[in-house]
């Protein structure tokens, strides 16, 4: 029964923004400008530069379009998150409370917006152009590396959006902390790690594990030795952080609505 709710609520979604197609043509196009945006500054670093963090163009363009893909497609399913502050301002979460389905989902379903795929599409065409001259020995694993790292990418991603915008449950304005995780991420996650100071790369390997979206993925995929010397294990690892990070973040979420006591409290 529920599922059933969920794709009449999202064929609806889907349906309402097609109904426009220009207006939706624009918007996505706005998007994938703006992630083109982040590939233009790329390569005017290495119009100055050989290498960034040992790592060379068609190297890094790999982790940027692996983690542009990611990014969108978190961005597409959890990104309505954004406006968690607003329904709890306003009172309209109370009202997501009194209906039998789970609210998570139900902010999911909320506002699916289509022009997010814009960056995916930008993803997908750097993708395409850099395996042409990055120096990937192709392998069933490596084709396997190259399907599912955008997935669970986006899972680690998506996961870090939820647990980051339930801050919004104990701080009026939580939005903008909220934003610095996951907005913030396209950067963190776009860069090889190496370019990164001691104490953040610790960050973003252990505590916050933005370089599981593509830099260890990459490594993999390339088959070359990691300039940090971590353990070679970490670049198989992905699936399995996507999995503890999804399992993290929904903790966090229960206890966050657990903690909410409604406008009136």
């Amino acid at each position: 029964m529920a599922d059933r709710i969920y794709r009449a609520v999202l064929a609806s979604r889907v349906r309402s923004q097609l109904a426009y197609p220009m207006s939706f043509g624009l918007e996505m196009l706005a998007q994938a400008f703006v992630q083109a945006g982040e590939l233009l500054v790329i390569l005017v670093l290495f119009g100055r530069v050989h290498e960034m963090g040992g790592f060379r163009a068609p190297e890094v363009l790999l982790i940027f379009a692996l983690s542009g893909i990611s990014f969108g497609l978190a961005d597409l399913v959890v990104g309505q998150l954004d406006d968690l502050p607003r329904w709890i301002r306003t009172g309209e979460f109370d009202v997501l409370l009194l209906r039998p389905l789970p609210v998570l989902a139900q902010l999911i379903t909320a506002d699916l917006q289509l022009r997010r795929l814009g960056r995916v599409l930008v993803g997908v065409v750097v993708l395409v152009v850099v395996l042409g001259s990055a120096p990937v020995r192709w392998s069933v694993p490596v084709v396997a590396l190259l399907v599912g790292t955008p997935l669970t990418g986006a899972v680690i991603i998506g996961s870090i959006w939820v647990a980051t915008c339930s801050v919004s449950f104990w701080i009026i304005e939580g939005r903008e902390l909220a934003n610095a995780f996951t907005y913030g991420s396209t950067l963190s996650t776009a860069y090889p790690v190496t370019i990164f100071g001691p104490w953040l790369r610790r960050l973003l390997c252990f505590v916050v594990p933005g370089a599981f979206v593509a830099y260890f993925p990459v490594l993999a995929v390339l088959g070359r030795p990691d300039p940090l010397g971590l353990p070679h294990v970490l670049r198989y690892a992905a699936p399995l952080v996507a999995v503890g990070t999804a399992a993290a973040a929904w903790l966090v979420w229960r206890a966050a609505v657990r903690h909410y006591q409604g406008v009136g409290s």
